[in-house]
């Protein structure tokens, strides 16, 4: 990939568009960043342009906007001096050159007009900091001042200028170095992990929402676990993390080990994603076992144990989202049920299925039960061959019994056969507890199969449940 030209980087209407405002406001202008990069890795048609100019980008949006037919509204940020534009389905960002510098205490820079050269010297990575001329006589030329291009063969994540500067100045960077050597499977430099591990403290100045928004590009990546364990390495993950962190390691006491429960988490995460791209589903997989740690007890007569470790788990799920500003709503509350649930359909599958088991699991899991039983099967880490596949067999003998289950007793999304409002009239009630306990006493009878989940049948078991509890019926 030795060559220097790509007129074909730059074929698409808008580059023409764009071509034709640059002759007439007489700028020099380039396309960088991630889609040059993108182009040249062949990861398929990128969305998000990014153009700069010598000269102000927010002149060179107006007048491309004006030259394209739809006359496309352009959206100006004064403060940064950038303006957007969207073409159908590209968006289309437009920033004059400039050079940073930096205050210790904030990786907001200070920004001064400049050359292409000082727009790249400010870029975070070689393979970010590639550009391709959209100027006539530049046209489809690309500016590669710091081997980017050798980068992307090699398959490296480096700084254009000194990595510690780099990190330093912006350690939102460490992260994006992390999170594109996890999503493109390249490998960090070694002065680049040296630096990024030296700096790892930096990382308390980039706010929550920042960190969280590049955990979640490592999370929905193809394979997670590279990304946790350059975090860990580096030192950041037990900044960010460190529910993850206290997982790591054996310990052993007279002969008997435990797992590492770090590692195992990693190898279910990267399971799990072969399976689906929700990400609330990912971080119930990164976050499935962190009760273990604060759980972890030795018992001379049955070795190590983690009771418990779902309840706990669930609890610091709450905690954890609060301390990184993540959503407090119905994506942390099913991350929380994920974590609490997460052996219920394991301890199903190792002891005989019963019924009644399976209809309290249906029950209690409801519509995430499908999202359950994904997660206990990326849950089954052995190594042990027949063990595996004995594991497999198990949870495809629950899967069957659920669908059976499902089928005759419509315990899923489960409503009382009798409601509150019929106790209340047959026994001419108010309000009052022993509604509680009736509709309870049904829905138990229910899921432990001493009745089918039928009106005429709940009804009876009603009025014998009043009965007990010392009631009269106003009407049989």
């Amino acid at each position: 990939m030795s060559q220097t030209h790509f007129p074909e980087a730059v074929s698409q209407k808008i580059f023409k568009v764009i071509e034709q405002a640059t002759t007439q406001l007489d700028l020099e202008t380039y396309v960088i960043g991630g889609y040059v990069r993108d182009f040249l890795l062949k990861r398929g048609d990128a969305k998000d342009i990014d153009v700069v100019t010598v000269g102000s980008g927010i002149e060179l949006a107006k007048k491309t906007a004006s030259l394209l037919p739809h006359r496309p509204k352009v959206q100006v940020f004064k403060t940064y001096g950038t303006a957007m534009l969207r073409d159908g389905d590209l968006e289309v960002e437009f920033v004059g050159a400039r050079k940073e510098s930096y205050n210790r205490d904030s990786r907001n820079p200070i920004v001064e007009n400049g050359t292409l050269q000082d727009d790249q010297n400010r870029r975070d990575f070689t393979i970010n900091a590639l550009a391709i001329g959209l100027s006539p006589k530049e046209n489809g030329l690309l500016l590669d001042p710091f081997d980017g291009l050798g980068d992307l063969e090699r398959g490296i994540i480096r700084t254009p200028l000194d990595p510690d500067i780099t990190y330093s100045d912006d350690p939102l960077r460490m992260l994006r170095a992390i999170r594109f050597a996890t999503q493109l499977d390249f490998m960090i430099e070694r002065r680049s992990m040296q630096a990024i591990t030296k700096n790892k403290d930096r990382i308390k100045i980039i706010t929550r929402e920042r960190i969280v928004d590049e955990l979640n590009k490592i999370l929905l990546s193809p394979t997670p676990s590279k990304g946790f364990i350059l975090l860990e390495k580096t030192g950041l993950l037990k900044l960010i993390l460190p529910e993850l962190t206290s997982l790591k390691g054996i310990e052993e006491i007279e002969g008997q080990k435990h797992k590492d429960n770090f590692y195992h988490t990693l190898e279910v995460v990267d399971n799990i994603s072969k399976n689906t791209d929700d990400p609330w589903l990912r971080w119930a997989a990164l976050l499935h076992d962190i009760g273990k740690a604060p759980t972890k007890r030795f018992d001379k007569k049955i070795g190590w144990t983690f009771h418990g470790h779902e309840f706990v788990g669930s609890k610091m799920v709450f905690k954890l989202f609060k301390r990184l500003k993540m959503p407090l709503n119905e994506k942390m509350k099913f991350v929380q049920k994920m974590v609490l649930m997460s052996s219920r359909p394991i301890v199903i599958a190792e002891d005989f299925v019963t019924d009644s088991a399976v209809r309290r699991l249906i029950f209690d899991a409801g519509d995430n039960l499908e999202d359950l039983m994904t997660l206990c099967e990326a849950d089954i880490t052995t190594k042990n061959p027949k063990r595996y596949k004995r594991y497999h067999n198990n949870f495809k003998t629950v899967r069957k019994k659920i669908e059976e289950v499902e089928e005759r007793d419509h315990i899923r999304n489960f409503q009382p056969p009798v409601t509150g409002e019929e106790i209340m009239e047959t026994f001419n009630l108010k309000p009052s507890k022993e509604i509680g306990i009736i509709k309870d006493a049904i829905k138990e009878a229910i899921l432990e199969g001493e009745i089918p989940n039928e009106y005429e049948e709940a009804r009876k078991f009603m009025l014998k449940k009043g009965r007990d509890i010392g009631l009269t019926a106003s009407r049989q």
